[in-house]
C-alpha cells in the first residue's frame, strides 16, 4: 500500500482532510469519484475558478472520474458563504443561461468529453416532506449557526433567512447522491464541505475526503476575485484584454499570482524577490513574463504571444494602432463629464473612484494629464484616452 499522495495532486492545496483517507482510497487502484460542485449564480467564470478547476484537473490526468455537479436547485437558495446578506434569486432563465456557457469555459481547462456533468435538481426536487424532516433531523441549529458568515450577521443583527440554513444541507447531500470520494472547493467553502462528509457518515457511506485550494485575491488585491466587485480577469476575455488586466495588478499581488496560478514554488519566488532586491531584475518584466504564461496557460501560446507583442507595442513603443478603439457616435459631439466618461469606458464603477483616478494624475488626454475632477470634454476623432495603469482607449 503506497505510503504517499502524488505531488500533482498536493500541488497548490491548503487542506487535505484526512490525508490519510485519500492515501487509502488512492491505494484501491479505483477510479475514485471527484466532485466539484458551482451554482450558475453568474455566465462568467473567472481566474479564481481556473484555480479548483485545474485541481480538478489534476484528478482527470489520473484517470479518476470527475464529476461536474450543476447546481440548479442549490442556486434558488444562494450560497452564503462571504455574504453579508440574503442573494436575490435568479430567474429559471438566467439559471439556464449561465449554466450553458460553463460548460464552453470549464472546456477550456478539462476534458469535457471525460467529464459527468449533473444537475442537482434531479435528486433534491424529488424529496418528499417526510424525506425532508428526516435530513434535516441530522442536524442541529447551534452546528450550521456556527459558520463565520451566519455568526458575523447573527453579531451584527443582520437577518439570516431560513432557506440559507438549508443550503450547506442541500450542498452535502449532492455527496450522499453521488457516493463522492474527494469533493473540491476554495478554502471559503471549507465548513461546507465538511458537512457533506459528516452527512455521508449519517448515510452510511464512507465519508469523503476534503480538498481546498487557495482563493485569488482579485486585481484590487483586497478583496477574492469577483465579478460583482469588477476585480476580475474572466475565462471568456479575449486574451489581449486579460493580459492587460494582470499587467494592472500590483508587483506584491504578482507573487500570489505566480504561486496561486502558476504553482511556482516559495523558494523560486523569494529567489526572483531577493533579485529585485539586488536590483538584478525588474518588476515590470517579472509582470510581462508571469501575464504572458498565465494566459498561455488558460488561454494559448498564441494569443498568449500575441497579446504580449501588442502590449509592449502599446505601452512601450506608444503605438496607439493598438488601442482599443471606442466610436465616437457612442457620444457625438457634446461635452461629457470626465468622471461620467470613465465610468461609461468602464474603467471605474464609482463617482468617487473616478475623481481619485484624476486627482491622483492617473488619467491622460491625448498625453496631458488631467487634474480637475470636474473638467467636461468634447470627444474627437484619434483622440488618446490613458486611465489607470494599462488602460488607453483611442477615439475612432
Amino acid at each position: 500500500m503506497p505510503d504517499h499522495i502524488p505531488t500533482s495532486l498536493i500541488a497548490g492545496t491548503v487542506d487535505i482532510i484526512p490525508q490519510a483517507d485519500l492515501i487509502r482510497k488512492l491505494a484501491t487502484r479505483r477510479k475514485l469519484i471527484i466532485k466539484l460542485g458551482a451554482d450558475p449564480t453568474a455566465p462568467d467564470l473567472h481566474l479564481g475558478h481556473a484555480v479548483v478547476l485545474r485541481k480538478l484537473r489534476d484528478f482527470q490526468e489520473l484517470g479518476h472520474h470527475i464529476v461536474f455537479v450543476i447546481g440548479d436547485f442549490t442556486v434558488r437558495i444562494g450560497d452564503p458563504t462571504g455574504r453579508s446578506k440574503t442573494r436575490p434569486p435568479l430567474s429559471d432563465e438566467e439559471i439556464i443561461a449561465n449554466s450553458t456557457t460553463y460548460f464552453q469555459q470549464v472546456g477550456k481547462i478539462l476534458d469535457m468529453s471525460k467529464i459527468e456533468v449533473r444537475y442537482n435538481a434531479e435528486w433534491l426536487a424529488p424529496i418528499s416532506s417526510k424525506e425532508w424532516l428526516s435530513l434535516c433531523a441530522k442536524f442541529t441549529l447551534a452546528r450550521l449557526i456556527e459558520r463565520e458568515d451566519f455568526s458575523k450577521r447573527l453579531a451584527l443583527h443582520q437577518s439570516i433567512g431560513f432557506h440559507e440554513l438549508l443550503y450547506p444541507i442541500l450542498q452535502a447531500y449532492d455527496s450522499v447522491a453521488l457516493r463522492a470520494d474527494v469533493e473540491l472547493g476554495g478554502t471559503d467553502q471549507t465548513f461546507n464541505l465538511l458537512v457533506g462528509r459528516y452527512l455521508q457518515e449519517q448515510f452510511g457511506q464512507e465519508p469523503q475526503v476534503v480538498m481546498t485550494v487557495p482563493l485569488l485575491e482579485g486585481l484590487n488585491g483586497t478583496n477574492k476575485m469577483s465579478k460583482s466587485l469588477d476585480n476580475y480577469v474572466g475565462l471568456a476575455e479575449p486574451a489581449d484584454q486579460a493580459f492587460g488586466k494582470l499587467m494592472s495588478i500590483s508587483d506584491q499581488l504578482m507573487w500570489h499570482y505566480d504561486n496561486t496560478l502558476l504553482r511556482m514554488s516559495s523558494a523560486d519566488i523569494a529567489a526572483l524577490q531577493q533579485a529585485v532586491s539586488d536590483g538584478t531584475a525588474h518588476p515590470m518584466e517579472l509582470k510581462l513574463q508571469m501575464a504572458r504564461a498565465i494566459v498561455t496557460e488558460f488561454w494559448s501560446a498564441d494569443e498568449a504571444a500575441s497579446a504580449h507583442e501588442q502590449f509592449i507595442k502599446l505601452f512601450r513603443q506608444h503605438d496607439y494602432e493598438h488601442a482599443q478603439p471606442i466610436p465616437l457616435e457612442r457620444w457625438g459631439c457634446e461635452p461629457i463629464w470626465i468622471i461620467d466618461l470613465l465610468k461609461q469606458l468602464e474603467v471605474c464603477t464609482s463617482s468617487s473612484e473616478g475623481r481619485r483616478l484624476v486627482e491622483g494624475g492617473a488619467v491622460y488626454i491625448n498625453g496631458t494629464k488631467l487634474v480637475d475632477p470636474t473638467e467636461k470634454i468634447v470627444l474627437a476623432h484619434n483622440m488618446i484616452i490613458k486611465a489607470g495603469k494599462h488602460k488607453i482607449f483611442r477615439i475612432e
